[in-house]
């Protein structure tokens, strides 16, 4: 493999010739040979992002010549369109502040501009990744600046739209549904009957709680490092850099960024990052919760409850012939799982901020964005492949709501909370239904329990 060679401040560094990064990411692929995790491309376009607003932030600054700017932000483009993805190979697992990955973009960005110009690969001008790329900041303010970047975009291009798809074909089903009568469980047990739309309204205010959460967390990630350089003091970034980096991403973004107000805490701390975590478990909670219950609510097809029925979508068993199996929600609940430990993960990170930086950074923002993707698709699959497809079995729904015996908590207010009870328990250990039971008992006549043991009265 022919290679050329690149120097650092430790010395030379033989690169491979046909690639456009530098010393220190060839150092880094050498240091850091640590499992298959790649840092999430996401981040690496948010790094090009935040170089394309340096640029330009600068050159509005006077302390960087236009046509270094315009070549800088043209080989920033390439990047940020993705035509260079294979360029940015760092594992996750390297420093905790992502230097070494801020440098990987400085370095390919600034040989795509030495390239453009006719220069040679390496040769640090007529643009310097550091002098230039990296100029008026540090990868202490890039890095977390990129992760906040990288999570709102996701979570607004696909988090949020994956949700509200879910959230709309739960309120379809819940008005649908609106005049099935069945019978409620409390803890697994039966309990007094509700409609199987007004369980459903139940899973769409879950998941527009959920929504709410997550929006309130993008509030704290709209807030930018940027112009806090090392320790969040601002050495060597001009005075109302922050605010006028911020002001052009936010542009070209178009989402509220803005310069954080403390940049010591912007830097020391994760606590934005982790507050995001915190709602993405809160929906895995909700989402939990939900793949539970219409797996449960489908169980059977004989012999569980039974009172849906879910799209068909593969064969169950290798050797149970004619077995299907509820597998939406199966893949529901382990994404649910995987985000609920990832949560887990970045909070422990996110505590170890010592002193003037965090540094489990890369750790973080890869943990965030593997669960803003799982949720995304996970929610997507479970609204095309089973919400929209589901049935209620009416008539099994209906033989179960005339088994039960808390339909006698009706009773309450005619005869008393004890006389239902005797009802109740006789009609369970007789094994009768609850009027046979009422009119042995003489506590009511057939006439006057029809009137008062109504489930579509017992429902508001």
């Amino acid at each position: 493999m022919k290679s050329r060679i690149e120097k650092d401040s430790l010395g030379e560094v033989k690169v491979p010739a046909d690639k456009l990064w530098g010393a220190q990411t060839q150092r880094s692929l050498e240091n850091f040979k640590i499992g298959r995790e790649v840092l999430p491309i996401e981040v690496v376009h948010a790094l090009a992002l935040i170089k394309k607003a340096a640029a330009i932030t600068n050159r509005e600054i006077g302390i960087l010549p236009e046509e270094l700017s315009r070549s800088i932000i043209a080989a920033a483009d390439e990047v940020i369109a993705g035509k260079w993805d294979d360029q940015f190979p760092l594992s996750v697992w390297q420093t905790g502040s992502g230097t070494q990955s801020n440098m990987n973009v400085n370095e390919v960005i600034a040989n795509l501009a030495i390239k453009a110009s006719g220069g040679v690969l390496g040769s640090k001008t007529p643009v310097h990744p550091n002098d230039h790329v990296n100029m008026s900041q540090s990868s202490n303010d890039v890095f977390p600046s990129a992760m906040h970047i990288a999570a709102v975009l996701d979570i607004k291009r696909h988090l949020i739209p994956a949700l509200r798809m879910l959230r709309n074909a739960f309120d379809e089903k819940s008005k649908a549904f609106d005049d099935i009568v069945k019978i409620g469980r409390t803890h697994l047990m039966d309990a007094t009957p509700l409609t199987l739309g007004q369980e459903f309204s139940g899973y769409v205010s879950q998941l527009d709680h959920a929504q709410w959460w997550i929006e309130q967390s993008l509030e704290h990630l709209y807030e930018l490092a940027l112009g806090g350089t090392a320790v969040g003091t601002g050495i060597n970034a001009p005075k109302g850099y922050g605010e006028r980096v911020a002001a052009v991403i936010a542009e070209l973004t178009g989402e509220p960024f803005i310069s954080a107000p403390n940049k010591f805490e912007a830097l020391s701390a994760s606590d934005a990052i982790a507050g995001t975590s915190g709602a993405l478990c809160r929906l895995a909670s909700a989402l939990m919760k939900i793949a539970n219950d219409i797996r449960w609510m489908a169980s059977g097809p004989r012999c569980g409850i039974g009172e849906l029925k879910l799209p068909e979508n593969e064969p169950g068993s290798s050797i149970m012939p004619g077995k299907v199996n509820p597998t939406q929600s199966e893949a529901m609940t382990m994404v649910s799982v995987k985000v609920i430990g990832n949560d887990t993960a970045v909070r422990i990170a996110s505590s170890q901020g010592n002193f003037q930086l965090n540094v489990f950074r890369p750790m973080m923002i890869y943990t965030l964005l593997q669960s803003v993707q799982l949720l995304s698709s996970a929610m997507v699959n479970f609204t095309e492949k089973c919400v929209v497809g589901i049935e209620p079995d009416r008539e099994r729904i209906n033989s179960l709501l005339q088994k039960s015996l808390m339909l006698a908590t009706a009773l309450n207010k005619e005869i008393g909370y004890d006389k239902a009870s005797q009802i109740v328990r006789h009609a369970h250990t007789h094994g009768t239904t609850l009027k046979e039971a009422a009119l042995t008992l003489g506590l009511l006549d057939e006439k006057r329990f029809d009137e008062i043991v109504d489930p579509k009265k017992m429902i508001r």
